[in-house]
């Protein structure tokens, strides 16, 4: 045989798959389509209340970035095939050792970030250790800490304080050279220029007349910015994304190939734990206060944004960019039915059907891939 018709001959272990296949198994598809679904709703229903305007726009922008942080983490753990239900009660927690360590004992509040960064990472390397030495389902040994650590969040400024709300804060970080990485904005330069140039809304009577309505971007978006494409590169681009793939695919198959399973799965809850934090002390430094209620049910919220962004709760599969667009719907649902004027109880009916949508169609390409029926 020639080596032209050897060339040219079709290798059968090839299987080829039309264009419209490749899209459909996409993680991102439920994300995308339910944020071109959204925003086409909130253009043709709230275009001209303001939703849009720089103020409007930085509001839902804000309130997603709060989804997208915890997202990150929930989405590269449940990809690895595990779940993480204590990440509200982690929250109240963490912003809870912030105000005690800085308000109540008086440390520098760079001290107090770090050490209850130190703290929360090792209680979700804890989680990990505990559900890969018992066998234990991380959903009982992560509710079990849901309750330990709200526990302690309302337990510890009870015992100190004698309150549940701790303030002082911002005093308390008033020339800290690392809270301002959680709790400043950036571009304000670009926002002031802006503002004199009439491209954004200034403020027109009081102390800050001339002043932009929106100043800078908030650091928690940053943040969440940073967290993503570190989450997607980690994903798509090391050899450290296909253990994650393959831990939460199939865990016996991923050992016998070398695959370090175990340490995967407790660095993605200590990962998941360091997102809550994030999130924690980027709350505490906004308020200025930490209360024992804050982060309630942020858990939930972030499992749905990851599942709306296309990740089967079975693991093994989703996306990042997925996880992402996920939150981002939360976030605009959420603002957008105010500036909408409908009734703020109904996000909760829109992101039902939101969720079951993405669910349905999750199931759909799961089907696709593994060719069930």
């Amino acid at each position: 045989m020639s080596n032209a018709s050897t060339d040219t001959a079709v290798d059968e272990r090839i299987k080829s798959r039309s264009r419209l296949r490749e899209a459909l198994i996409r993680p991102e598809l439920g994300g995308m389509v339910g944020t071109v679904a959204v925003f086409t709703f909130f253009l043709l229903f709230a275009f001209d209340s303001g939703m849009f305007n720089s103020q409007g726009m930085m509001n839902w922008a804000t309130v997603s970035a709060q989804f997208m942080i915890i997202a990150v983490g929930a989405c590269l753990l449940m990809i690895a095939g595990e779940f993480d239900l204590s990440v509200g009660s982690m929250i109240g927690f963490a912003g809870m050792l912030i105000a005690i360590f800085s308000v109540t004992l008086g440390w520098p509040v760079w001290m107090a970030i770090m050490l209850t960064f130190v703290l929360c990472v090792a209680i979700g390397a804890l989680n990990g250790f505990i559900v890969i030495r018992t066998g234990l389902p991380s959903f009982i040994v992560t509710l079990a800490f849901l309750f330990i650590l709200r526990g302690f969040a309302i337990f510890l400024p009870q015992v100190i304080e004698r309150k549940t709300i701790i303030g002082g804060i911002k005093d308390a970080a008033e020339g800290d050279w690392l809270a301002p990485i959680f709790g400043g904005k950036v571009l304000t330069g670009l926002f002031q220029w802006m503002g004199e140039a009439g491209l954004i809304a200034t403020f027109e009577r009081g102390t800050r007349q001339g002043q932009p309505v929106v100043d800078g971007v908030p650091m928690l978006i940053i943040w969440a910015i940073v967290l993503i494409l570190f989450g997607h590169i980690l994903l798509t681009k090391t050899k450290f994304g296909n253990w994650i793939f393959a831990a939460g695919g199939d865990a016996e198959a991923a050992r016998n190939s070398g695959v370090p399973v175990n340490k995967v799965k407790i660095l993605m809850f200590m990962f998941t734990a360091f997102c809550a934090t994030v999130f924690a002390v980027c709350q505490v430094m906004e308020f200025g206060s930490a209360g024992a209620d804050r982060g309630l049910l942020k858990e939930f919220e972030a499992i749905i944004a990851v599942v709306i962004g296309g990740a089967l709760l079975t693991g093994g599969y989703g996306s990042v960019l997925g996880a992402a667009l996920g939150a981002l719907i939360f976030g605009v649902v959420q603002q957008g039915l105010f500036f909408a004027g409908v009734e703020s109880s109904l996000f909760r009916v829109f992101l039902g059907v939101i969720l079951l949508g993405a669910v349905i169609l999750n199931t759909y390409i799961r089907r696709i891939i593994t060719g069930e029926r």
